[in-house]
């Protein structure tokens, strides 16, 4: 099955959130909660979402390393 689409969404997303996560850390300023709001069911979502494409890009460690072996 070819995903490279969806790493390749998923790593920009997740990019994002790292950039989200760098601003808060620097300035506390998130920008997610900015756009969407507090905690609000859109925001909550985006977080979501970024959490499980980070969950989903650890599998690319495996894949990585399987192409290195070939």
């Amino acid at each position: 099955m070819n995903t490279h689409w969806l790493d390749y969404t998923l790593l920009a997303l997740v990019i994002i959130g790292a950039v989200n996560w760098g601003l808060i850390g620097f300035f506390r300023f998130d920008l997610v909660a900015f756009i969407f709001g507090d905690m609000s069911w859109l925001s909550r979502i985006i977080y979501a979402v970024v959490g499980i494409g980070g969950l989903y890009l650890i599998s690319m460690f495996g894949r990585i390393r399987s192409i290195d072996q070939a």
